[in-house]
């Protein structure tokens, strides 16, 4: 029951565009998940623990170069890997 694929530590903070600086492609190998205050969300696109905040898209609306338009939610963050 040996675990030979060790998953890296979570990050503080983490995107999910390549063209960030925060993306870390080895962390999307593995399933994560987001816990906002207490409850799990699915729709976080970047988040940062120590400063308790999450992007989220802001429904359909996009920016003027086509990408969804992200609201900044603030509060208790937890970031996981789900088994």
């Amino acid at each position: 029951m040996n675990d030979t694929t060790s998953k890296p530590p979570l990050p503080d903070h983490l995107s999910i565009d390549p063209r960030s600086p925060h993306y870390v492609a080895a962390i999307f190998e593995h399933d994560i998940g987001i816990r906002f205050n207490d409850k799990e969300r699915h729709d976080v696109e970047e988040y940062c623990v120590s400063e308790g905040w999450i992007k989220v898209p802001a429904g359909k609306t996009l920016d003027r170069k086509g990408n969804p338009l992200m609201l900044k939610l603030k509060g208790k963050v937890e970031a996981f890997y789900r088994d």
